[in-house]
């Protein structure tokens, strides 16, 4: 994996809030490979492929995988232990 163009999540957030109808950076994820508890921001973001791949910041294992096609969107969240949403 290239450092070079790894980014956090918070520079998906705008993609992000589309998706789920809110700003889910602070949300809390569990990393299901490894464990670590933290924002849905502190994950790491790759971008440059055919969609966006969000990986732990630990354990760098993917948490998030998000492609959209011209019809559909597929969200892959397979990566996390849970996905914890606080109502405001």
């Amino acid at each position: 994996m290239h450092d070079a163009l790894v980014l956090d999540a918070n520079a998906v957030a705008g993609d992000l809030a589309e998706l789920f109808g809110f700003e889910v950076t602070a949300a809390e994820h569990r990393c299901a490979h490894c464990g670590n508890v933290g924002a849905m921001g502190t994950l790491l973001a790759w971008t440059q492929g055919p969609g966006i791949t969000l990986r732990c910041c630990v354990c760098r294992d993917v948490v998030v995988r998000i492609v959209r096609t011209a019809s559909r969107t597929l969200i892959d969240v397979s990566g996390a232990a849970y996905l914890e949403i606080r109502p405001l």
